[in-house]
């Protein structure tokens, strides 16, 4: 028996993809129902973008510290570790979770003390000047507050790296629900004692405002830290503290996060540039009196463009990543491209219809998600938002999928290079395109900055992994594509028709109500028209899919 295939027993990618991917609808729901509740607490405007920055800052600041590091380097290190020490690889995982915390703890110390600084990297220089001390006042004291969200976000990923390398997949996709349910309370909280803004709010928030929204959305990482404890015990890990760091590997280790901390720093860079642009659409739209669309509107419609994302692409390549990493140790390049492409045509049956369909029901998605508290009044320019990422629905989770091969084979230079290209592309993009922008359009103009800039880099990173494993684009690849892409035009085209008969019979979706029906009616006869499109055009992994789905897999 083939010992690779001995690893994943049945047809354990779909089975294991799909116990993820549950998990992940059921954390991506409750994230946007929290992100929701943001806005309908917050409004769109300077106020909700300076909550947003400050209780997003500390996610970025994890990943520039350690994420990368974590995500792409520590499952390959630790299914090599488990391979080929004699003591199933814990000595050599709690060496780096021993030093991960310690790093982590570091830099959440410091990141607090800094807090001024980050905030004059983060805001456009406007919200310095004396027009909007409060709203600065504020941004500072709810930074501080969120910062010790490093240190728990770290510890997440550290636990969950260790499960999924030992096959346990399905907590790390579940715990987020629990932090979610906290951070959802905590809004809830916030509206009952302080109601809901107005959506051109501004001014600040008071002291126990600032307390209850940065310490409870603190609170909301902690215990998502804490539930993945009990499972890491289940699988038969015993954390012992160790600081014997020398002589056992880590230096690899280390050397390989080098370039993972260089492609982080890129990916920040674009991060600074892309929310200094959305912040001085808020500033300047408070000063005018005019329309923002900022930090929060291309904030709730990224996640939303990454629903698929985390629930298909993610599962997916989670579950396959130990596999490609141990065909990579062996140089087995033909069966790793092989299961490399098998896993994106499983992901790109899924994902480019529901780009199709969102794209044709962008607005109606808003209109129906959106249309509440602070929110009001503000669904056009979040719909517009969302219609402008569809394209990097697809184009992102293709770079992802593809660095994932390099990632496997321990490779993380050429990523690094890659992102260099494309963050370079996202700036320039950003930057000329909101420069002719009116504060009701920045949002959009840079969601079509970011799809591009994955359009770049999927072109050079596919480019690249080809010339190192073999052709990705072959004829039968291509083949499929063109046959993907058919059965989604007409999806497509059925969905526009459906919310064409809509307006016909007086259901137009310029209110929720009617916007959810039309969405529900309009994606249901999609969906089948995009089935049956599939099977005749021979798409043999929606028919897997769909196998999976009944529990035939």
């Amino acid at each position: 028996m083939n010992k690779h295939r001995a690893e994943r027993p049945g047809n354990p990618l779909l089975n294991a993809s799909l116990v993820m991917a549950v998990g992940t609808i059921f954390s991506r729901l409750t994230g946007f129902v929290k992100t929701a509740l943001v806005a309908v607490a917050l409004g769109v405007s300077i106020n909700a973008d300076v909550f947003t920055v400050a209780n997003t800052v500390p996610n970025t600041m994890y990943i520039l510290v350690a994420g990368g590091v974590f995500n792409v380097v520590l499952v390959p290190q630790l299914v090599r570790a488990m391979k080929h020490d004699s003591d199933g690889g814990d000595a050599y995982a709690n060496r780096v979770v021993t030093l991960g915390l310690l790093v982590l703890l570091v830099a959440t110390v410091v990141l607090v003390v800094v807090t001024p600084f980050l905030a004059r990297l983060l805001f456009d220089p406007s919200l310095f000047t004396a027009e909007f001390s409060a709203e600065r006042d504020s941004a500072y004291a709810l930074m501080r507050y969120c910062m010790p969200q490093v240190f728990f976000y770290g510890a997440f990923v550290l636990c969950g790296q260790i499960l999924n390398a030992r096959g346990r997949f399905g907590p790390m996709m579940w715990a987020p629900i629990t932090n979610n349910l906290v951070s959802g309370l905590v809004l809830l909280s916030y509206i009952a004692v302080y109601g809901s803004s107005e959506p051109d709010a501004s001014g600040g928030f008071s002291n126990s405002a600032e307390l209850l929204l940065g310490l409870g959305s603190t609170l909301g990482i902690a215990v998502q830290a804490a539930v993945l404890i009990p499972y890491l015990r289940k699988a038969g890990f015993r954390y012992r503290m160790r600081f014997d760091f020398r002589g056992v590997g880590l230096g690899h280790t280390i050397k390989l996060g080098v370039w993972t901390l260089l492609f982080v720093i890129v990916n920040q860079i674009t991060y600074i540039v892309v929310n200094r642009l959305a912040t001085a659409s808020s500033t300047e739209a408070s000063s005018e009196g005019t329309q923002a669309a900022g930090a929060t509107v291309y904030q709730i419609a990224f996640l939303i463009s990454q629903v698929p994302h985390g629930i298909i692409t993610v599962s997916v390549f989670t579950a396959t990543i130990p596999l490609l990493s141990s065909l990579a140790a062996d140089r087995e390049y033909v069966r790793m491209r092989g299961e490399l492409v098998g896993a994106m045509r499983m992901v790109l049956v899924a994902i480019v219809p529901i780009a199709v369909a969102v794209a044709c029901t962008g607005q109606l998605l808003a209109t129906a998600m959106t249309s509440y508290g602070g929110l009001t009044g503000s669904t056009h320019v979040i719909g517009k938002t969302i219609i402008a990422f569809t394209p990097a629905m697809v184009l992102f989770s293709l770079q992802y999928m593809t660095l994932r091969g390099f990632y496997a084979d321990e490779d993380t230079r050429t990523p690094f290079t890659i992102q260099i290209w494309l963050a370079l592309t996202n700036i320039v993009a950003a930057v000329v395109l909101t420069s002719f922008a009116r504060t009701d359009q920045v949002a959009m103009y840079l969601a079509v900055s970011y799809g591009l800039a994955y359009f770049v880099g999927f072109l050079i990173a596919s480019t690249k992994l080809s010339n190192r494993i073999g052709a990705i684009f072959t004829p039968p690849m291509l083949g499929f594509l063109l046959r993907l892409a058919l059965a989604s035009a007409v999806s497509g085209v059925v969905i526009l028709g459906c919310v064409r008969l809509g307006d016909e019979v007086g259901v137009s979706g310029d209110s929720a109500r009617a916007a959810f029906v039309l969405l529900g009616f309009s994606g249901a006869v999609g969906a089948v028209a995009y089935v049956i499109a599939a099977r005749l055009l021979r798409l043999r992994e929606v028919t897997g899919l769909l196998r999976a789905i009944r529990g035939r897999g």
